[in-house]
């Protein structure tokens, strides 16, 4: 009874501060103020706040622009977790613009949404992340594709990473910063997060959206660690295999050592 209760209450804040914000955002998209990119991390510092998610941070997000952050991607809660950090903008596949409640809150965050079974359409996606960057943004990529089990990284994709490329004749000194970020669920209700728990961490494709939302609002309380990592300046003559492989390997590294309690000596 309590555990329902709790989340009547959750939700029920989380549909008034989206009913006050989302008229305001709305504006600022039309008009391009600034404000539009600060009030989504407003929203999702008290959706994390209400659903009980308590951020560690390990390192810091540079300060350099452009900056892409590439991070691995667990789950729905990844997009909390990061927009409760930084102001930016995420780069989503098209399918979650028709998701409900989900699609119109990355709208209003004017997330950029790509097909990359497209090869068609990838320049003018490309271009967009590039020029997005260009003006300041921090975007960020979430290069695996999909979301795993949260114990693991998957293979990365180079495709999108062509952005940084195309985006180099905009930056001011010639050089995109690339930075690497790890996402670990590591723990709930303050306890270590051991196996059964694991799957309130995880949202892999086979699993209905409801179902885990409900899982994580009757968890209460989950810690999640984000380590940032070393940054890969990526300039004229770059390679991006070589920056997706760099990035593949300080995400594993950090994701397993938050995972094993290990603290981060380096990225």
């Amino acid at each position: 009874m309590i555990d329902w209760l709790r989340i009547v209450v959750t939700m029920t804040i989380l549909a008034i501060v989206t009913l006050v914000l989302a008229p305001v955002q709305v504006l600022a998209l039309a008009f391009d103020w600034r404000l539009r990119r600060r009030l989504p991390r407003l929203w999702h510092r008290i959706a994390c706040r209400m659903l009980g998610i308590r951020i560690h941070v390990h390192g810091a997000i540079d300060r350099r622009r452009p900056l892409m952050l590439a991070a691995n991607h667990a789950s729905w809660k990844d997009i909390l977790v990061l927009g409760a950090l930084a102001d930016v903008v995420f780069i989503a596949k098209t399918e979650v613009a028709s998701w409900p409640v989900f699609g119109t809150l990355a709208k209003l965050q004017k997330s950029i949404f790509v097909v990359r079974e497209e090869r068609r359409r990838t320049g003018d996606q490309v271009n967009e992340i590039a020029s997005r960057m260009a003006d300041g943004e921090i975007v960020v990529l979430f290069p695996e594709g999909t979301t795993s089990d949260g114990n693991r990284v998957l293979e990365v994709k180079t495709s999108l990473f062509g952005a940084a490329a195309v985006a180099l004749p905009l930056a001011p000194e010639g050089v995109v910063h690339v930075q690497p970020v790890a996402i670990a669920y590591t723990r709930v209700q303050g306890l270590p997060m051991g196996r059964y728990h694991r799957p309130i961490a995880g949202w892999p494709g086979d699993v209905t959206l409801l179902p885990h939302l409900m899982g994580v609002l009757k968890a209460g309380a989950l810690d999640v660690d984000v380590s940032f990592g070393e940054t890969y300046d990526y300039r004229d003559g770059s390679n991006r295999k070589h920056l997706a492989a760099f990035v593949e390997s300080r995400m594993r590294r950090m994701l397993l050592a938050r995972l094993r309690g290990r603290p981060r000596h380096d990225a």
